[in-house]
């Protein structure tokens, strides 16, 4: 069994800065990319920011140059750097992992339970 957990939501002040993690634990034989997404109320889930296993990054366009994602394999440990905070980034960020949970088994997108983090205006 995999799981996910983030942690590191917070209520913060417009302009400010939060870091979230998300820690990967249980049968893990390898963990392909990781990334995270967000949901604000009454929106879809969207992508932040996506980090591969050899560190290859994506990010969306509206918080480019404001957070970082970075990862530590050997904790099979995700970040998520955020300056700049903005009101509207109000949402639930959510860890997502492809994961494999042993050698020869498929990967499989597994998600995080979230954690909130509130902008002030």
């Amino acid at each position: 069994q995999v799981q996910l957990v983030e942690s590191g939501g917070d209520l913060v002040q417009a302009g400010g800065s939060l870091r979230l993690s998300c820690a990967a634990s249980g049968s893990i034989f390898s963990i392909n990319a990781m990334g995270w997404y967000r949901q604000a109320p009454g929106k879809q889930r969207e992508l932040v920011a996506t980090i591969t296993s050899g560190g290859g990054t994506n990010y969306a366009d509206s918080v480019k140059g404001r957070f970082t994602i970075s990862r530590d394999n050997a904790k099979n440990t995700v970040y998520l750097q955020m300056n700049s905070l903005k009101p509207d980034e109000t949402a639930v960020y959510y860890c997502n992992g492809i994961i494999s949970a042993s050698r020869g088994s498929y990967f499989r997108q597994y998600w995080g339970q979230g954690t909130q983090v509130t902008v002030s205006s």
